[in-house]
């Protein structure tokens, strides 16, 4: 145990020492992330414009002022409203002078108490964009009551109610608020938002890179002779391989969850619980520690080595959702399914909507079952290194 710590701690620090881990373990992946967060940072947040609304509504109409009251007060939204007569609306609109035009039929208030079908006409404006939505959703919802208030109190009329009771039915029911609210929670489908998917993503991506300072250092070490001079040792040949292994863990661990920490920071989101985001930091990790052993038996020079690890990283990378989410129907999915850095942006995705360490059963078994995979299929590849 004693040879295997000095070994790991000997080639830590000749790989903090060197320049390129920190490059591609730290600098370049948060490079890209605050490159992405300056292009799309912004475009989840929503800032509406003011917008004027010329209003044509008859002066003595007892509902006309209900509407032309909850237009001033929508949250968020800077409405001015403008009272013309009904046959300059369109005019006012097509102008500039106003976004949205509403014009309220003469008798409104008394066809909505009376049950009967009545219009009012909206004329939106060009370029007005979404502030003329938030307007016309509005005024429908506004609508939407008055009539449900209507429909309650002729309901409440057959029934043979007095009339008195029916005027304080119809009022406590324009009085009252929607029956159902609405609030933001999480994705059921165990997918991240937009700026905590690439987060996740590009971890996952420089990860497969990150763990290679470890153990394709085997390679290297190969070529340049030392590693013939680590096997004359008197130690165990797998201490070398474990040695470089835990090396590969460490500098994994380390860069996966400083890029986590500092990433969520800088988009503003949050994975949810630490000791659930470790246990996927460790195990992805593991997962693709293991991948470089394969690598390192394959490849018979350093350069092969990096070639063929960019090309897995790129991959394994793209296909878990660096850049974007990816998507697949049938065996495609289920091939998807079995990527690691999929498999840890889903459990990601569940840490964040809330969830604990014991709900990454299906995220963790994924990962340290490509885990073992991949550990039994390089003790059956051939080592081509050693051939040399």
């Amino acid at each position: 145990m004693r040879q295997l710590l000095t070994m790991t701690a000997s080639d830590l620090r000749q790989r903090v020492r060197d320049r390129s881990v920190l490059i591609f373990a730290l600098v370049v992946p948060l490079a890209l992330m605050y490159v992405f967060n300056l292009v799309f940072g912004g475009m989840t947040e929503i800032e509406l414009e003011p917008v004027t609304v010329a209003v044509a509504a008859p002066a003595e109409d007892e509902l006309a002022p209900v509407l032309e009251d909850v237009l001033t007060q929508v949250d968020g939204l800077d409405v001015t409203l403008q009272e013309v007569p009904a046959d300059q609306v369109r005019s006012v609109v097509d102008a500039g002078e106003a976004g949205v035009g509403v014009v309220v039929p003469e008798g409104f208030g008394a066809a909505v108490m009376q049950g009967e079908a009545v219009t009012v006409q909206v004329i939106e404006g060009d370029g007005t964009g979404l502030e003329a939505g938030v307007v016309i959703s509005v005024l429908d919802g506004v609508l939407a009551q008055l009539t449900a208030a209507t429909v309650t109190a002729t309901a409440a009329a057959g029934s043979g109610l007095p009339p008195e009771q029916l005027a304080e039915i119809a009022q406590a029911s324009l009085a009252s608020g929607p029956p159902l609210e609405v609030t933001e929670g999480q994705a059921a489908d165990e997918q991240l938002g937009p700026a905590a998917g690439l987060v996740a993503g590009q971890t996952g991506l420089f990860l497969l890179f990150t763990v290679g300072f470890g153990v394709l250092g085997l390679v290297t070490e190969r070529e340049q002779g030392t590693l013939a001079r680590l096997h004359a040792m008197p130690m165990r040949p797998g201490l070398i391989i474990a040695a470089k292994g835990l090396v590969s863990f460490v500098l994994g661990v380390v860069a996966t969850s400083v890029l986590l920490t500092v990433g969520g920071l800088l988009f503003g989101v949050s994975f949810g619980s630490p000791v659930a985001v470790a246990v996927l930091v460790v195990c992805v990790v593991a997962a693709a520690t293991s991948l470089m052993f394969i690598i390192a038996r394959v490849a018979r020079t350093a350069e092969q080595a990096g070639i063929a690890q960019s090309i897995v990283a790129l991959v394994l990378g793209i296909a878990g959702g660096a850049f974007f989410p990816i998507t697949g129907t049938g065996a495609l999915a289920q091939v998807l399914d079995l990527n690691p850095i999929a498999a840890f942006t889903r459990g990601l995705g569940i840490t964040a909507g809330g969830g604990g360490v014991a709900d990454l059963g299906v995220p963790v078994a994924i990962m340290l079952g490509f885990g073992v995979v991949m550990v039994l299929v390089s003790r059956l590849v051939p080592d081509r290194g050693a051939a040399l």
